[in-house]
């Protein structure tokens, strides 16, 4: 089985989003792990934000209907390739759905951030 999720996020709304909540909002969305990866780049946030939302799309949920911003990790890996990590519900959906392999892709233009997710079963 294969599951697809994609996410467009404008990066003036996440802008927007940490103007006005700031830490309360980065750490409610974001894990320690993200927020070192992204320093302070926004478009990294948004695209992050955007991975969280496919990855959400994909094992069928959505975000906050049982599975925290948290729960679904993308971190930077060595060779440049973002990596999914899931935690909680997120991973315990991602079991009972029998998806095994993910792959996630970023991208950013203009004011725009974009994710697509991929998630695989084996066999």
């Amino acid at each position: 089985m294969i599951r697809v999720g994609i996410d467009l996020v404008p990066i003036p709304r996440l802008e927007q989003a940490v103007v006005r909540w700031g830490s309360r909002f980065l750490e409610r969305v974001f894990t320690a792990q993200e927020l070192l990866d992204c320093g302070n780049r926004s478009q990294s946030l948004a695209a992050r934000f955007a991975a969280k939302e496919a990855a959400a799309k994909a094992l069928g949920t959505g975000l906050m209907a049982g599975i925290g911003w948290c729960e679904i990790e993308i971190v930077s890996a060595t060779a440049g390739q973002p990596q999914l990590r899931l935690h909680g519900a997120a991973q315990r959906q991602a079991f009972h759905l029998g998806l095994e392999e993910w792959a996630v892709s970023l991208s950013h233009s203009g004011d725009q951030a974009l994710a697509v997710v991929i998630a695989q079963s084996k066999g």
